[in-house]
Order: structure tokens, then C-alpha cells, then sequence
């Protein structure tokens, strides 16, 4: 004996019976481009409140960074690049809470994005404290020059996302114009930004 005909039954079959036909999708538009994508990344990451650095190889780069007045000022340093070293030992705390007082955050970024000034930063570049980037008063992010995409159409197919896994898309400073459209720079985050690019 065949079962009933619910409601739910009838409206799934009218629904097939006038659904439209499948069409293609649409070819996706052209990405925007740069002529000099390294510096267009540089000036849309000023115009989100970042400060944008190059440095001529690994040696210039402990120079930079000595020069910024937020490392100067730094009394907690946590890093995961391994050039860099910081004063907090990141594997061996236990807690998201001990990352409190940390004044200055360095952190390798996989990939750069010349359209929003936005940097790509793996989970397994933050440490074993993925917080790090939002608890940091200040943060620096090191990237390879030759890892500059011009838009985010690239940076999408150029993602190599471990599974399980996740990263973030760091674009300058903590920013919020939410109340009166007023910007308010370090709002529930890193107060600065600075991306320093080695060749």
C-alpha cells in the first residue's frame, strides 16, 4: 500500500514540475589590476591606517624593526617569525589570558593583497595562541614581496588552507566608524599595523 501524499510532498512536486531551466553562469568579471602593485599595496594600506616598510634583506629587517618606536617601547614582544625573536615565550602559555600586556605582536603573513592592503595570516602562523593578533596593542607583519597578489580574486586561488584549519585577513590597524562615522583606530584590537616587505 503506498503511502499518503503529504502537503510537503505535493508543493516538492509542483516545485519541480516549474522550475526553470538551468542556465551558465556568467564568466566572472576581470580582476582589477595594478601597474605597480607593491606600491599601490602600500598606499591602500596608509589609507586604512597601516605603515607600509621595505627592506633590503634579512639583516635590514632586525633594523627596521628596531627603528619602529613600537618596538622601542615594547616591554612584552611575542613573535613567530623565526628571525625575530621576541621576549614571550608564545608554547609556553597555557591560557589566551597570559597573552595580556603583550605590547607588540610579529607574525609571518603568507600573502599580500595590493587592492585592500590586506595581508593573509595562516591560524598556523599565529602560534598556539590564535588570539595573539587581537590582544597585541601593536602588530608587525613580515611578508615576501614576491607573495603580492594584485586582488582578492588571486588571493583566493593562491590559499593553501590546511583542513581542519583557518587564518584571517589582517588589513591595517583595529578600526571601527560605527558610532556618529566617527574612525576610531585600535578599537577592540591592535592600536597599529606596520607591514614590513622583504625582497
Amino acid at each position: 500500500m503506498a503511502s499518503p501524499t503529504t502537503s510537503r510532498d505535493s508543493i516538492l512536486k509542483a516545485m519541480r514540475a516549474n522550475a526553470p531551466s538551468l542556465r551558465p553562469l556568467p564568466d566572472p568579471p576581470n580582476a582589477i589590476t595594478y601597474p605597480d602593485p607593491l606600491a599601490h599595496f602600500a598606499a591602500t594600506l596608509a589609507g586604512v591606517g597601516g605603515r607600509f616598510l621595505q627592506a633590503a634583506g634579512e639583516a635590514d629587517l632586525q633594523i627596521l624593526l628596531a627603528s619602529l618606536e613600537v618596538y622601542q617601547t615594547a616591554k612584552r614582544i611575542a613573535s613567530t617569525v623565526p628571525s625575530l625573536p621576541g621576549n614571550v615565550d608564545l608554547a609556553a602559555l597555557k591560557n589566551p589570558h597570559e597573552l595580556e600586556g603583550i605590547d607588540l605582536a610579529i607574525l609571518p603573513g603568507a600573502l599580500a593583497v595590493a587592492e585592500n592592503g590586506a595581508v593573509w595570516v595562516p591560524g598556523t602562523n599565529l602560534g598556539p595562541q590564535r588570539a595573539i593578533f587581537v590582544i597585541a596593542q601593536h602588530l608587525v607583519l613580515v611578508i615576501q614581496a614576491g607573495s603580492l597578489v594584485h586582488n582578492m580574486q588571486q588571493a583566493y586561488e593562491n590559499l593553501n588552507l590546511q583542513r581542519p584549519g583557518f587564518g584571517v585577513f589582517i588589513s591595517g590597524p583595529s578600526k571601527t566608524a560605527d558610532i556618529e562615522q566617527s574612525l576610531v583606530i585600535g578599537a577592540h584590537g591592535a592600536r597599529s599595523c606596520t607591514v614590513i616587505a622583504l625582497p
